[in-house]
């Protein structure tokens, strides 16, 4: 989808998330999508209910994004 993270990108942003593990949580390979969804909330302006559905549930994408920034991973990244 067009403003989807190249291939690229992916590359060097990548190893750079954590790995989500734990029984009820997606395999850390989905962090791709996990990011473009949350990419997409955030470049679109949309309410995260409204999240396209190609990139999973929207609660879980809100979810990983809120425990992404209680973390500090949003500020490492940057």
């Amino acid at each position: 989808m067009r403003g989807d993270l190249t291939d690229e990108e992916w590359v060097i942003i990548g190893n750079l998330l954590p790995p989500e593990h734990g029984r009820w949580s997606r395999p850390a390979q989905d962090n791709r999508l996990f990011l473009n969804g949350m990419l997409y909330v955030l470049r679109v302006g949309c309410p995260w209910r409204d999240m396209h559905e190609r990139y999973g549930k929207w609660n879980s994408v809100y979810v990983r994004f809120r425990r992404w920034a209680e973390q500090g991973v949003w500020d490492a990244l940057l």
